[in-house]
């Protein structure tokens, strides 16, 4: 079940919590465990994303990107949340991968577009389909979108498999959509919309 805990910031920056995972935007303490788990997870990634030079993954570099997440946060153009496992009297939190909703627009269309990354250790364990859902459940119910769109290459079965798992519709394939690494690749096209996740 969805819990919208608004933070000391503001309210663009939810805490969204789930059975075993919560979700918020990240800090600068943040920073550690973020490029640790991104280079630990680097061979994997980068099957799906675009590699990253050594300066991209420094720490002056992740303070632009918070900066980045934070503007889109405020002017309602995108929402980034990182994806925690809770902490205990004993142990840290632990930051598990991260959850997007990009170029999101409202008027006629209220739509976005989801992206999501798990970190290689956390790969299969359910984290990614519990973070989407709590996403996509704040996407449609308190931000008010209509349509949530998603796109993964075709090779990503754990990808098309966890989308279909949580009720994103097939709508097509997209030819070289997109230039990862230097090749240009196939996209295959999801989308879910609001009537269709109240029905599910």
């Amino acid at each position: 079940m969805l819990h919208l805990i608004p933070t000391a910031k503001d309210n663009t920056s939810p805490v969204l919590l789930a059975s075993s995972v919560y979700l918020r935007a990240g800090e600068k303490q943040d920073y550690e465990q973020w490029a640790t788990l991104r280079e630990q997870s680097r061979q994997h990634l980068t099957k799906w994303e675009e590699d990253w030079k050594p300066e991209e993954i420094s720490n002056a570099a992740y303070i632009r990107r918070m900066r980045f997440y934070e503007r889109e946060a405020r002017r309602a153009s995108g929402l980034a949340l990182f994806v925690f496992l809770p902490g205990s009297e004993t142990a840290p939190e632990r930051m598990v991968g991260g959850v997007t909703l990009t170029n999101i627009r409202y008027g006629a269309s209220r739509s976005g577009v989801l992206g999501y990354w798990i970190g290689e250790p956390y790969l299969r364990q359910g984290y990614a389909k519990m973070a989407i859902k709590e996403l996509l459940a704040h996407a449609i119910s308190s931000m008010g979108l209509n349509r949530v769109e998603a796109a993964c290459q075709p090779e990503n079965t754990g990808s098309l498999a966890l989308l279909q798992k949580l009720g994103f519709r097939r709508e097509g394939c997209a030819a070289d959509y997109l230039k990862i690494n230097g090749e240009w690749r196939d996209h295959v096209l999801f989308a879910v919309t609001a009537r269709e996740y109240k029905a599910s």
